[in-house]
């Protein structure tokens, strides 16, 4: 998310069926100190000794830029730039890298599921990634998970448990801190590969990442929240970038009562949310031209 590049818009009365107290919406503009990131997600199910499945993908922010494709063994770019500027050989490199990767993880947790006390069916997750702050890496973190728990991380050259995980996460660490290559390479990503293919993704989506679309916005009559009230519902769709900010205004006052739904993504990249305000009948008189108080 390239949140430090975005403009503040300025407040735009939400027209539709009603011109009840007006409904001001914006773009949310970070602090400049908001860092931007990369994470890329594994999550891999174990139904029993001989049965897994692992699905993973990578994200910008909250955009999916890559996914596996566990048939091939290859990895599918979702955006144009999210090859970044990396070469074609160093792309096949990592490509190979994570084949491997995902397939030894499978076998060596099945090999090793009785002596860790992992009980089937679970699901293990990985989280890798990095961060950028004000164009310069700031921090990059491998986190796993069991069964949705906090499990262990890598921190500085080694594999640490999550506070509270217990003998399980200590004696998976204690195994995995004995493979030194794996360790080195684990690094290496970290500190190198994931902070250079954010940069260069930034750099090469730069066009995209900036883009901002103004929000259309519209409004309807909800359900009836009650006796003496109506219940209005303001549209407010097909934006860009997410952060927004939406309310009802009487006067210089946000109008009480209101519901700020959750932002959700359309098929086409942009985002939309609904936003409803619970408006008692008896103050018609304040509501001039509203549907419902003539």
């Amino acid at each position: 998310m390239l949140l430090l590049l975005l403009l503040l818009f300025k407040g735009l009365p939400c027209h539709g069926a009603s011109t009840v107290s007006p409904l001001l919406l914006g773009f949310h503009h970070p602090a400049a100190e908001e860092p931007l990131s990369y994470h890329f997600i594994q999550i891999s199910s174990f139904a029993n000794h001989s049965w897994a499945y692992t699905q993973a993908s990578g994200w910008l922010g909250e955009m999916e830029t890559e996914a596996w494709d566990s048939v091939s063994g290859t990895i599918r770019f979702l955006k144009p730039w999210s090859q970044g500027n990396f070469s074609k050989e160093e792309l096949k490199n990592l490509e190979a890298l994570l084949e491997l990767y995902l397939h030894s993880f499978t076998t060596e947790v099945q090999v090793f599921a009785s002596q860790f006390q992992f009980e089937y069916p679970f699901e293990l997750q990985v989280l890798f990634g990095c961060q950028m702050r004000a164009g310069k890496p700031s921090e990059s973190f491998l986190n796993g998970a069991y069964q949705g728990s906090d499990f262990l991380s890598f921190q500085g050259n080694s594999w640490k448990p999550s506070p509270g995980a217990g003998s399980r996460a200590q004696n998976v660490c204690r195994v995995l801190n004995h493979y030194r290559v794996i360790k080195e390479i684990v690094q290496r990503l970290l500190s190198d590969t994931c902070p250079r293919l954010l940069a260069s993704r930034l750099d090469a989506g730069k066009s995209e990442l900036e883009q901002q679309v103004k929000p259309e916005a519209w409004v309807s009559k909800g359900p009836s929240p009650g006796p003496g009230h109506l219940m209005l519902v303001c549209h407010v769709s097909g934006f860009h970038p997410k952060p927004v900010w939406v309310m009802w205004m009487r006067g210089e006052q946000e109008q009480p009562g209101t519901q700020r739904g959750d932002v959700l993504p359309n098929a086409d990249g942009t985002w939309w949310k609904l936003h409803l305000a619970d408006i008692d009948l008896f103050d018609c008189n304040s509501y001039l031209g509203h549907v419902g108080c003539s």
